[in-house]
């Protein structure tokens, strides 16, 4: 089009003024006007930008050419450029400008829509992106003026529409939505939105979202329940579901799903949903939504909506606290509650780096330590030095003669003589312990556990014939049984199976393991024996991968829990199992169609389960001993199945906001049928696997609200025994067993092994202490003076009682450390091992997730630990005083821990000048000496772990983390190698495991390779032995190669967003700011009123540029050139880059 010709444009067809525009004399006005504009004083400062200039020539008005040509400008500006210049153009007063031009607009006698309607347009795409917009249209009195103008236009859809978004985006503020609401903006809205339609739909749909916007108010979801208006939504949706044959107006009904979400924020809402038939009907409509990809954006939100509307019901226990206590010195039997005070909330394990339900980048800086006398080393112990005397007894190597070379290799008998060290509580003493259940139970298992607690099968007569055909399905009657009041002359059921079935599992002797259980001391009295832990077990035959989420699991799963509420009559609802009830435990009484569970054995978690439907079961865990939450950890027994039959099991208080069984992790299951046919494999099972946020919500005042975990089990034989867990069970009476056979097992003429009593429990349970060396090759003094001066390593696990996979890495790291291995032998040549294989004994035995005895997180005492209610961190940390005032501090400190929420195996480390680096401190680290072989073993790891990764490794120290193991043991004993393993429940995401489950073969694994990466510290240490170097790099080839394991460059320490919402409560905008710039952009192009409504939501398209329609296409760029800006910048505005500067 040539420049010289003419063109009408006709602003709005039913505007009374017809303005016509001649493009020459159009441009020639509108520099004419800005060269004035910029004459007056007020705009007469050289720093103003041609921003500013707009802004005041629109804001204080001019003749109508001048006004729209201002606003075509500044919207061409706009739409040509990004976000980040709508901000720029806000904080240059943009929003106001355009509030005050409305205003000035608005208010006259006869006001004119030529300038109103584009006004409006670009108030609601400015107003869109500015948080503050609500609050800027109260100060100018803005806000009525626009309720104003719709009540003025209900019957002009251009213009009705326009308003409504501007009611849209003033409701960004509360008290704006509150305003609206108390003149009656609520019944001005609602009447625009009407039933079933083909005319008005963009109109329709700007009331929709009006009216959802101004429900941000909980005043105002009073006022629209008390009308009516959430049963009349509900009415609207159902029509346009059944009328909208051919899917065309999905916008619209996607808008009434989020208008109704933002009622349900509130409980009157959702009251007012489930009392109109809200959840059936939605239900309904949903499942006709999933034959029709096209459908498939509908289903989400009416899901959600679901989900947020579902009654919240209270969890069917009679209180959340533990179903045991345990009476604590000083403290009142009942009292334990209130004397703990609510969680911290802040977990040194999987969530230890990694906090509960907060954004991890929002504060982690403000965590990070920045007080250098914090981060710098304090060895000064927290005791007087005369106490650490009493420690010297933990370190026999350093003052035996070894004058009995030839004989064999005992525990230290008077270990278990010696009173108990200084400050210890006397756990010898009796103490009652009661069961919420109101029974008496002695720490002691030989008490009653139940009518069939002697371990005698009355129905069995030695020698009958039944005898002889041990069935898998007699074990569901208990009696493995570890009582020692086991009647002589009588065939247990320890002696019937190993008679009939013999086992060898490596390490492990079930007779000896049934023995030591029985000097195991629990609060609940166990007598009874989980089969898995009795017979033992060996790793998988593979390899399993990560199970694959199919897809919409956790939909389907919803869609059941709804079902649960709106057809009750078909639910069964059986208590199957109660801890807390007698009657329904250890019972050989047959439920037809029921399950059978037990879990009052060692280690054992289910507090309460309950028939939902004839194969689901929904699953409630106990809390802590003597606290009210750490639900995660699970261990029980389940007989009574059919084979081939899938059953749902639901865990119905879970705490975590997600978990890794979102990412491909299963829980394990062990049968007894196939341990006895000569399968003993823990194997990973589970279908249908999902975890996600339920209806549930506690009793205490910890939490709002719980976790579901769902599985699905097809167990593989009828009536069989199986046990599930959440992790490989790992028990203090497996490790205690364990330690005695390798104590058989190694070479006493070689091997230094000793076990020790560190300290007793609260509950009066041995803390064992292990030392590992080698023994000198002779009793000269060169070979004592030798194994004198080798430095320590100190390796403790299990300090949170649900980490089991913990214990396992131990117990790679026991075995190895005790082989005929070549490598370690050089090892225990360079090293003393002082190892503490279970740092919470107590909690470990009675099925706890995070806490001791105590109801503490036993991690999180190691600054002033009390020898009372922690003694085991007490004497540890006292031991390693010892340690370091004799000049033995040790050379590396390990706590082996187990992450739930993150992949792979890493390591926790402590580092002054990374903290402050990247804390962003202004201290001057040049100065700051630090010796950075820190990192040697993880980088060591990273080459011959295949589990492990480097890249997520941390050496940053936290406040929070201030009084974990990790942190103190590096501040106040000056180790500088302390660390945190982290040892994932899942799997790997990187290396040669990539995609499979961790299995006990990798975990144990990744104990021997945590020991054979310490060989790279021997050269610093030792060098006069030859063998140790040559073989240190025969093992670890110390090159620069990188292995096929060899951790990726980027950083993979968290998952991506699941691929099913896991939380509810959050109701996000239905669509975002371009959306709206596209309906704005719409309805501004329309040349007559209502042209192309029909088309707005035909197929759920919509326009998604944001290119002006305020003015005909030509004048844009003439409108440019005007301001000067060509291409090129005007003052400091870069319209090329499409930012401001």
């Amino acid at each position: 089009m040539e420049a010289t010709s003419d063109v009408t444009f006709v602003p709005d067809a039913e505007a009374d003024d017809k303005w016509k525009f001649n493009k020459s004399s159009l441009m020639k006005k509108l520099r004419q006007h800005l060269a004035s504009s910029r004459s007056r004083p007020t705009m007469a400062a050289s720093s103003s930008s041609g921003l500013e200039v707009l802004l005041n020539t629109l804001q204080n008005g001019g003749d109508v050419e001048s006004t729209l040509n201002v606003l075509n400008v500044l919207d061409e500006l706009l739409s040509a450029g990004t976000d980040r210049r709508i901000q720029f153009m806000i904080s240059k007063g943009g929003s106001e400008a355009l509030l005050t031009a409305l205003g000035n607009t608005a208010r006259c006698h006869t006001p004119n829509y030529t300038i109103l309607l584009p006004l409006l347009h670009l108030l609601a795409k400015v107003g869109h992106r500015d948080r503050q917009i609500g609050v800027k249209a109260e100060k100018i009195d803005a806000v009525l003026l626009v309720l104003d103008l719709l009540r003025q236009n209900v019957k002009n859809s251009r213009r009705a529409a326009a308003c409504l978004w501007v009611i849209q985006v003033f409701c960004s503020s509360v008290s704006t939505a509150v305003v609206l609401g108390r003149n009656r903006g609520l019944d001005v809205v609602f009447k625009l939105i009407s039933p079933h339609t083909t005319k008005h739909l963009r109109t329709v749909k700007a009331a929709i979202d009006a009216f959802a916007a101004m429900l941000c108010s909980k005043v105002n979801c009073q006022t629209a329940v008390a009308k009516g208006y959430i049963s009349d939504l509900l009415k609207l949706y159902e029509d346009w579901h059944n009328n909208d044959a051919n899917h065309e107006n999905i916008p619209i009904r996607k808008a009434l799903l989020h208008c109704m979400h933002r009622a349900a924020n509130s409980s009157v809402g959702r009251d007012a949903l489930v009392t109109e038939g809200g959840m059936r009907l939605l239900l309904q409509t949903t499942q006709t939504f999933l034959t029709l990809k096209s459908l498939e954006s509908l289903v989400e939100p009416a899901v959600q909506l679901m989900r947020k509307c579902y009654p919240k019901v209270p969890i069917p226990l009679s209180s959340d606290k533990s179903t045991y206590s345990f009476p604590l010195p000083g403290r009142p039997v009942d009292d334990w509650g209130a004397d703990l005070g609510p969680y911290d909330g802040c977990l040194e394990d999987d969530s230890d780096e990694d906090m509960e339900n907060e954004d991890l980048d929002k504060d982690y800086e403000d965590d990070l330590e920045t007080d250098v006398n914090k981060l710098q080393p304090r060895p000064e112990p927290d005791r007087p030095l005369e106490q650490l005397g009493q420690y010297m007894r933990f370190c026999p190597e350093l003052h035996h003669d070894f004058q009995d070379l030839e004989s064999s290799s005992e525990v230290d008998e008077s270990s278990s003589e010696d009173s108990p060290l200084e400050g210890d509580f006397n756990k010898k003493k009796a103490h009652g312990r009661k069961s919420k259940a109101g029974q008496r139970n002695p720490l002691s298992p030989s008490g009653s556990e139940s009518s069939n607690s002697t371990g005698i099968d009355k129905k069995h007569n030695p020698g009958s014939e039944e005898e002889s055909h041990l069935q898998t399905r007699d074990l569901h009657t208990h009696y493995l049984n570890c009582s020692r009041n086991i009647q002589e002359g009588h065939c247990t059921m320890v002696d019937r199976l190993l008679e009939k079935y013999g086992t060898w599992i490596p390490n492990h002797d079930p007779r000896l393991y049934a023995s030591t259980a029985s000097d195991t001391k629990s609060i609940g009295g166990y007598s009874i024996l989980a089969f898995p832990d009795f017979w033992g077990n060996l790793p998988p035959k593979k390899q399993e991968p990560m199970a694959k989420r199919q897809p919409h699991v956790q939909r389907k799963k919803v869609f059941e829990d709804i079902q649960r509420l709106l057809c009750t009559e078909e639910m069964i609802n059986k208590v199957a199992f109660d801890l807390e009830d007698p009657s329904l435990q250890c019972s050989t009484e047959e439920r037809p169609g029921s399950l059978r569970f037990f879990s009052k054995f060692e280690s054992g978690n289910l507090r309460k389960a309950i028939q939902v439907r004839s194969h689901e079961y929904d699953l409630i865990l106990t809390a802590d001993v003597n606290s009210s939450e750490h639900y995660q950890w699970f261990y029980f027994e389940v007989s009574g199945m059919v084979a081939g039959v899938p059953y749902r099991f639901n865990v119905i208080n879970c705490e975590k906001g997600n978990s890794q069984y979102n990412y491909g992790m299963q829980p394990v299951l062990y049968s007894v049928r196939e341990a006895l046919d000569g399968r003993p494999h823990w194997v990973r099972s589970g279908s249908e696997i999902c975890y996600y946020r339920n209806h549930f919500c506690p009793k205490g005042r910890h939490r709002s609200h719980f976790y579901t975990l769902t599985f699905t089990v097809t167990f593989p034989h009828d009536d069989d025994v199986c046990y599930l867990a959440y992790h490989y069970p790992y028990t203090y009476s497996t490790l205690q067993t364990h330690l005695k056979m390798l104590e058989k097992s190694v070479d006493q003429r070689k091997i230094f092994f000793r076990q020790q009593n560190l300290c007793d429990t609260l509950a009066g349970n041995s803390c064992t202490l292990v030392t590992i060396t080698a023994c000198p090759a002779s009793k000269a003094w060169k070979d004592l003076h030798q194994l004198r001066n080798r430095p320590c390593v100190v390796l403790t696990a299990r300090v949170h009682p649900g980490e089991s996979n913990a214990s396992w890495v131990m117990k790679g790291t026991l075995e190895f450390l005790c082989s005929n291995d070549p490598v370690a032998e050089s090892l225990r040549e360079a090293y003393i091992f002082k190892v503490i294989p279970m740092l919470n004994p107590d909690g470990v035995i009675n099925g706890n997730n995070r806490c001791s005895l105590s109801g503490e997180d036993l991690n999180r005492q190691w600054l002033k630990p009390d020898p009372v209610l922690s003694p085991t961190i007490y004497h540890t940390k006292g031991f390693l005083y010892y340690l370091n005032s004799i000049g033995r501090t040790p050379l590396v400190f390990c706590d082996y821990h187990g992450h739930s929420r993150k992949k792979n195996v890493f390591l926790y480390g402590c580092s002054m000048k990374e903290t402050l680096w990247q804390s962003g401190s202004t201290i001057n680290t040049v100065s700051l000496k630090e010796d950075p072989g820190y990192r040697t073993i993880a980088k060591t790891l990273d080459r011959i772990a295949p589990a492990f990764s480097f890249n997520n490794c941390n050496y940053l120290v936290e406040k929070s983390r201030a009084s974990t193991a990790r942190v103190v043991v590096w501040r106040e004993i000056g180790v500088l190698r302390s660390y945190t393993m982290e040892n994932t429940y899942n799997g790997c995401n990187q290396g040669i495991y990539k995609g499979l489950q961790t299995g006990t073969r990798e975990l144990e694994e990744m104990g021997m390779k945590f020991s054979q990466s310490l060989i790279t510290l021997s050269r610093n240490t030792i060098h006069y032995n030859s063998r140790l170097i040559h073989n240190a790099a025969t093992l670890l080839d110390l090159d620069d190669r990188l292995l096929d394991h060899k951790s990726n460059n980027c950083s993979e320490d968290d998952e991506p967003p699941c691929a099913e919402e896991i939380q509810y409560s959050s109701c996000s905008d239905l669509f975002g700011a371009n959306d709206l710039d596209a309906e704005v952009n719409a309805n501004a192009s329309s040349v007559e009123e209502d042209e192309g409504d029909a088309e707005v939501c035909k197929k759920g398209r919509r326009l998604t540029d944001r290119k002006s329609h305020l003015l005909p296409h030509f004048l844009q760029q003439d409108a440019l050139e005007t301001l000067g800006i060509r291409s090129g910048q005007c003052n400091n505005m870069d319209i090329s880059n499409r930012y401001f500067y």
